[in-house]
């Protein structure tokens, strides 16, 4: 069982509140929550805190990701393969 802070990204990353978020953000912490270092989990912190129709674009590609968001790139990429 995770500890109680990785419960809650998880949570919080499968349910965004749109389908779209919660496939391609739920999908990809899923499968990596438990692997993922502090700095990775404070990234997850503040991408969880983006409003839902910037965070879509940035993740399906309709807009580009900010140069200084590794954890955001590396959701993107594993989403649209």
């Amino acid at each position: 069982m995770h500890d109680p802070r990785r419960r809650r990204l998880l949570f919080r990353a499968n349910h965004r509140g749109t389908r779209e978020n919660d496939i391609l953000l739920g999908g990809y912490v899923t499968a990596r929550i438990a692997t993922f270092s502090e700095p990775d989990l404070a990234a997850l912190e503040a991408i969880l805190d983006l409003p839902d129709p910037v965070l879509a674009d940035w993740l399906t590609g309709r807009a580009p990701i900010p140069d200084n968001n590794p954890m955001l790139r590396a959701i993107r990429e594993a989403a649209l393969g």
